[in-house]
């Protein structure tokens, strides 16, 4: 065997262990991807939630809470004490989709013994680990039917936060099919606080037909017809859609256009009496 012949040979061997080891390392990614995107269908499955916010505590590399993002419905955030825990989860989901994830998938550090959030906020809460977080902390941002999944020693346990019966829903356009409208509801009262900010800020224009066409309210959701049309001139065609939030939180659940609906050109914001009637919601059923 010459010299050339031996580092060929060489050559070959190392590109070929190369090779393998790149493949097994994709291998183990791939399989690991895959072990999570299970294992976050399981806790959703478990939970009921279909959308809206969720906290991820004790997040580590962030793996696990990217995964819990299972679409577009879900706004995921995570926490975590440790600094380089948080480091390593940002540059995960950075790797993952950059500034397109901005916002609906993020990490951020927790100090302290109380959550980031205003009350009745958050729809599911999942933790291996709450740390110093007491129980009724957790339950403070939960929203009204929002889920606490918590794991203790080997098993996974879920609370379900109570929807008070002090809270109405305003299923039509004047309460309910009665048309008197006076909600029931104990709770609502002055405001105090914002909370949530949701888009688009800006409605397209004071002069004519109001972007916000209708809206109503059930089930902790509301439903409402609204005008994303350009802003930058009311005389552009309309982009009329049908959107469902999470009425606690702001979270775009689901949008459908609307090819037509009524004409945006009509002058000063009045529109047809009878559009904001049009919109009916009962609960899982929207008409």
């Amino acid at each position: 065997m010459t010299v050339r012949t031996k580092i060929n040979w060489l050559s070959a061997t190392v590109v070929l262990v190369l090779g393998l080891v790149v493949v097994s390392c994709i291998t183990n990614a791939k399989q690991r991807f895959s072990s999570e995107r299970k294992q976050a269908a399981q806790i959703l499955n478990a939970s009921g939630i279909k959308g809206g916010l969720i906290v991820h505590i004790g997040c580590g590399d962030g793996r696990l809470t990217a995964a819990l993002r299972a679409n577009d419905s879900y706004i995921v955030h995570g926490l975590d004490t440790d600094a380089q825990n948080v480091k390593s989860a940002r540059e995960y989901i950075s790797a993952l989709g950059g500034l397109k994830l901005y916002g609906k998938l993020s990490v951020d550090q927790l100090r302290g013994n109380r959550l980031p959030y205003i009350d009745n906020l958050v729809n599911l809460i999942v933790s291996e680990d709450l740390g110093k977080i007491p129980p009724n902390e957790v339950m403070r941002v939960l929203a009204p039917n929002g889920v606490a999944y918590i794991k203790k020693g080997d098993t996974w346990m879920k609370t379900v936060k109570p929807r008070p019966k002090e809270i109405d829903e305003w299923t039509h356009y004047l309460h309910d099919a009665s048309g008197n409208a006076v909600a029931a509801d104990l709770v609502v009262g002055p405001p105090r606080r914002l909370q949530w900010v949701g888009s688009p800020r800006w409605a397209r224009h004071h002069d004519h037909m109001a972007s916000m066409s209708a809206l109503v309210s059930t089930g902790g959701r509301i439903f409402y017809i609204f005008d994303e049309g350009p802003t930058a001139s009311i005389q552009l065609p309309p982009k009329w859609f049908l959107i469902a939030r999470d009425a606690f939180n702001g979270a775009v659940l689901w949008k459908r256009p609307i090819a037509s609906w009524y004409t945006h050109l009509w002058p000063l914001k009045s529109g047809h009496a009878q559009l904001p009637r049009r919109l009916v919601a009962i609960g899982d059923t929207v008409y």
